[in-house]
């Protein structure tokens, strides 16, 4: 590999990690090129150059969000295909996470971009909402002994995991009432029913 394509290379990651540090402080909504460039050290044609247009380079933030979203949920531990924890306990732990403060600037662009790729299905923003539906129904479903994980109840319940949360990130973005909402997500996880052992014939917990 010649000089003249490693730098480009490099300066193009150097500049996403400046534009990803300055989405999370100013979101993505009314992102553009000049300021964006002044703030991180650059200029507009450069950042054309290097990721085509202001589509591109969107395209590019977020899938580096979906990257760190995904290393966090990793970090958690919450999927092991050895000894899965259960979705009761995971939908907890994961909960602690997302009400996390420090999360707070990643979750807000998350839920930017989630809203964009929805009334925007065919711009920059497109796919991105199915995608990280799948990614965390992907974690949860790691969480589920493999009898629940590959049936119909066990896919419904990942599904309603994932609603209580997303549910109550929202509102919990709104409000910052942290203390009700997560009351509120505590007691959802109590109603999801405990996960079935093999030979039951009822639901039991862990």
């Amino acid at each position: 590999m010649t000089q003249e394509t490693t730098i480009p290379s490099a300066r193009r990651t150097e500049l996403l990690e400046a534009a990803y540090r300055y989405a999370l402080d100013h979101g993505l909504t009314d992102l553009s090129l000049r300021p964006l460039a002044s703030a991180i050290g650059s200029s507009p044609r450069v950042l054309m150059f290097l990721f085509g247009n202001k589509d591109g380079l969107v395209r590019s933030l977020l899938a580096r969000a979906r990257t760190d979203e995904l290393a966090l949920l990793g970090e958690l531990g919450v999927a092991d295909a050895a000894s899965p924890i259960g979705l009761n306990a995971a939908t907890e732990r994961l909960w602690g996470w997302l009400a996390a403060g420090e999360h707070r600037p990643l979750l807000r662009l998350w839920v930017e971009a989630y809203a964009r790729s929805l009334v925007e299905p065919d711009g920059a923003w497109a796919g991105f909402a199915q995608s990280t539906v799948e990614d965390w129904l992907s974690v949860l479903a790691g969480c589920q002994r493999r009898s629940e994980r590959d049936s119909a109840r066990g896919a419904a319940r990942r599904t309603l995991a994932l609603a209580v949360l997303r549910g109550g990130l929202l509102d919990l973005l709104a409000t910052g009432d942290e203390a009700r909402v997560t009351a509120a997500v505590h007691a959802q996880v109590g109603l999801l029913g405990g996960e079935r052992r093999p030979g039951s014939g009822g639901d039991q917990s862990r």
